[in-house]
């Protein structure tokens, strides 16, 4: 059965999007003109990676580059994070162990946690990064109404082109899951390299040894990474490139928040 779920056309799709998030709120996202919003994140030198635009996440037609991704992720998310996805994100801000006066959030998505760490540190200079122009769109609306002052932008959170030790917290977020191994690796790396010293990176994941025997999970939810991803190992990660104090604890029913530090 689970192998069919990509066999669903596209009306009845459609369908059970508006039924799970609910008509009225369809109807405000279709008055968003997309092309002109996405144009005020869009780079016009950004070339996507093959990895991103090669598979539909969870089941969409171009994935993240697709609005229907943005529209739906606030609703559909709450129910892969069992036991309860708000929990999840305050057990990762009580994890901070800095007072930050920078702080980015790589593969921000639309923007749950990058606004709860702006409201958690409201004197910090707070940045939001994703590849997605649609997703930015949603976090950036949802700043407004909570009016918080956040940078949203798009990249590459392997190769983000911001300067060395530009931050004193990193955070990253359902992400891993998401790219190739070794692309989780260069994200790490590119981590490291942004950090100020002794600045904090904590990651919020699948754990990876339960996410192994759970390959039914994957499938449900259409994650084309999801099976790699948890053939690794992110504390080896972190060891491999220099992270110190590295600490992992589960969380919930397959997710684990690490921490970890940059050296002096």
């Amino acid at each position: 059965m689970l192998n069919n779920l990509d066999k669903i056309p596209q009306n009845i799709f459609a369908k059970m999007i508006e039924i799970v998030i609910g008509k009225e709120k369809i109807t405000w996202y279709q008055t968003i003109n997309w092309k002109q919003e996405i144009a005020r994140f869009q780079s016009i030198d950004m070339v996507y990676p093959f990895y991103y635009t090669s598979v539909n996440y969870h089941g969409i037609e171009k994935g993240y580059l697709n609005p229907i991704a943005a529209i739906t992720y606030d609703t559909i998310t709450p129910f892969a994070t069992l036991p309860s996805e708000r929990w999840l994100r305050q057990c990762l801000l009580k994890t901070i162990t800095l007072k930050p006066e920078k702080i980015l959030d790589l593969g921000c998505g639309t923007g749950t946690t990058t606004i709860d760490l702006k409201k958690t540190f409201p004197e910090a200079l707070v940045m939001g990064l994703d590849l997605s122009p649609y997703m930015l769109v949603i976090a950036d609306k949802k700043s407004q109404k909570s009016k918080q002052e956040i940078l949203w932008k798009q990249g590459l959170a392997e190769a983000t082109e911001m300067p060395d030790f530009s931050f004193d917290l990193i955070i990253i977020s359902l992400l891993f899951h998401e790219m190739p191994q070794a692309t989780s690796q260069k994200v790490i790396q590119e981590s490291l390299r942004l950090l100020k010293p002794q600045g904090q990176l904590i990651i919020l994941d699948a754990n990876q040894s339960r996410l192994r025997h759970l390959k039914w999970l994957t499938q449900l939810f259409r994650e084309p990474y999801s099976a790699t991803y948890a053939q690794g190992n992110v504390i080896q990660w972190l060891e491999k490139v220099g992270f110190l104090d590295i600490k992992a604890k589960a969380m919930g029913g397959i997710y684990q928040i690490t921490s970890a530090y940059k050296p002096e």
